[in-house]
């Protein structure tokens, strides 16, 4: 499988690049408006024809490519089922895959960090892998505390289905603070401190007392991001 992950800086945001290499179909998660021409050069240089362009769920820290990606290449664009945003192209549910040449990339509906958050399990190349946008970061989890974000609910999506993952399992998030790229499953239930509490209420607890600010550029990317990055 070729396999790319792509970095936006500006918003500590990663994007996935997958394509079968024989089909050469394409799927994008999670891609950053401000990567175009970065992802317009991948897409010809390797002669991908992108099928989906899927974001994890509503972002609040960078404006979305689904809406560029959709009008210049075609692409369907995918959003989980509970998502605002009425530009998609298809609201996919929990269990619902995504087909691209001989592989499938399975909808989990993880929500907690925002109501419509959903990760995404890969098999390819004798490896599994998901992709878990904010619900489970390398070392830690995301926030909580606005876009119906609740976390007790986000509590069960780790517990009751990415941590029910096989330990091997590699975790490709949508952001990373700390310079790491990926993870696996058995790490984080090792070394994530925010999973390493007693219950759910202590988890809502430590939730509750993060006191964080609100992403830099929220107010911008919300409302832009329900419709899929265009102005």
């Amino acid at each position: 499988m070729f396999f790319r992950q792509l970095f936006d800086q500006e918003s500590w945001t990663f994007t996935y690049l997958l394509a079968d290499e024989e089909t050469r179909e394409a799927v994008m998660i999670d891609p950053v408006l401000g990567q175009m021409p970065l992802y317009r050069r991948l897409l010809d240089e390797y002669g991908l024809t992108l099928k989906y362009a899927v974001d994890t769920h509503v972002h609040a820290d960078h404006v979305t490519a689904l809406g560029a990606l959709h009008d210049e290449f075609g692409a369907e664009s995918v959003h989980g089922v509970g998502s605002g945003a009425a530009c998609v192209s298809r609201f996919i549910a929990d269990g619902e895959e995504l087909a691209f040449g001989r592989y499938h990339l399975q909808a989990i509906a993880t929500p907690g960090h925002t109501d419509d958050s959903f990760s995404f399990f890969l098999r390819a190349d004798g490896c599994a892998m998901v992709f878990t946008g904010d619900t489970l970061l390398i070392r830690g989890t995301g926030r909580t505390d606005f876009q119906n974000g609740d976390a007790g609910i986000q509590y069960d999506s780790l517990t009751r289905k990415l941590l029910t993952l096989a330990d091997d399992t590699i975790v490709y998030p949508a952001h990373d603070y700390k310079g790491m790229n990926e993870s696996r499953i058995g790490e984080e239930k090792a070394y994530n401190p925010r999973l390493q509490v007693a219950d759910k209420a202590a988890y809502i607890a430590l939730m509750d007392s993060l006191d964080l600010p609100n992403p830099k550029f929220m107010d911008e990317a919300v409302p832009a991001n329900l419709k899929c990055g265009r102005a």
